[in-house]
This record gives structure tokens, C-alpha cells and sequence, in this order.
């Protein structure tokens, strides 16, 4: 294969690990693929037998190496689920009503949350409600 291949394929691969939720895999590939077409481009990659070894060597080494260090690194800069677990049984109150089902704004901690009415009434605006779940930048809030 020509280098240009392995590196459309690692920037692929890169690319697609930005659309992927949680994983942090696609992105070892696509560093296999961009290290295999440098090797390629300077011409000691070898056939393209070698190439697919070098391929998934590099890939595989590099998941096994630095996939978890990534992880924990990125989980201690920003500690978010366990402070979005906290969100839950805390009180919030509608800034407006929002109708069962319905997504709305709430007042939770001094910060304005998108808020689904997680219960079966009317939630009138101002009215104390308990958070029931989080889901990324929604909360589930009903009635107290």
C-alpha cells in the first residue's frame, strides 16, 4: 500500500474516535495507521504483509500501553461523574412550566439545567422538585 493510504486510513480512524462514545480505541488504530505510513513513506515498511504486521503491532502495543493511563488521566482532570451523581435527590425549581414529559428550564445549585418533567402533571413554575436522574447536561426533576 502506498503511505498516503495508511495515512488517510489513520486519520480515519482518528476521526471516527471523536464520534464514538467512551472507548478511547479507534484512536490506537489511527496512530498505528499514521505510524506505518510514516515508515511507509520513508521506505523501510517493507511488503505489504509487513506492513499489515507493523500495523497491527503498533495499534495493539500502543492500546495495551497507554489506553488506561489515558483514561485515568482524563477522569482525574475532570471528576464529572461523581459530581453529576451528587445532582440526584438535590432540589431544583422550574423557571417555567413544564408540561409531563416535556422539556423546560430549572434552576439547580445557582445554574440554569434543561429539565425534563419526568412525572405524569403540570409542573408550575417555581415549584420544588427532587432530581430523579442525569443525563449529560438533563436532569430529571419531579414533583416533591
Amino acid at each position: 500500500m502506498e503511505w498516503w493510504h495508511w495515512a488517510v486510513l489513520g486519520l480515519l480512524l482518528a476521526g471516527l474516535e471523536i464520534l464514538t462514545p467512551g472507548g478511547f480505541y479507534l484512536i490506537f488504530f489511527g496512530l498505528g495507521g499514521l505510524a506505518v505510513a510514516l515508515l511507509s513513506f520513508l521506505g523501510i515498511a517493507g511488503p505489504l504483509w509487513m506492513q499489515l504486521l507493523l500495523f497491527s503491532l503498533f495499534s495493539i502495543v500502543s492500546l495495551a500501553l497507554f489506553r488506561n493511563p489515558l483514561l485515568r488521566m482524563m477522569q482525574r482532570k475532570t471528576g464529572l461523574s461523581a459530581q453529576v451523581d451528587k445532582l440526584v435527590g438535590e432540589l431544583a425549581t422550574p423557571k417555567e412550566a413544564i408540561a409531563a414529559g416535556a422539556v423546560g428550564k430549572a434552576e439547580l445549585r445557582g445554574t440554569t439545567w434543561t429539565a425534563r418533567n419526568g412525572g405524569t402533571q403540570i409542573i408550575p413554575a417555581g415549584h420544588r422538585c427532587r432530581v430523579k436522574q442525569v443525563d449529560g447536561l438533563v436532569i430529571t426533576i419531579e414533583p416533591e
